[in-house]
């Protein structure tokens, strides 16, 4: 597991109101986020009816 390494920010009560982390750890957070999301993504439409050359052209005609 990623260990994350933290430090607590706090308000003038010392309460706790935010953490940082070192911006490589957070960078690797957020690649395991979205490739989790694609992931999640790539299940749903599994299923998918695929299109073929054409009709992905009609149904998509202003990419190019």
């Amino acid at each position: 597991m990623l260990e994350i390494n933290k430090s607590y920010v706090l308000d003038k009560d010392q309460k706790p109101i935010a953490v940082q982390i070192p911006i490589a750890e957070f960078e690797k957070i957020e690649e395991i986020l979205e490739d989790y999301g694609l992931g999640k993504l790539i299940e749903e439409v599994e299923n998918d009816q695929i299109l073929d050359k054409e009709k992905a052209w009609q149904y998509c005609p202003h990419i190019l």
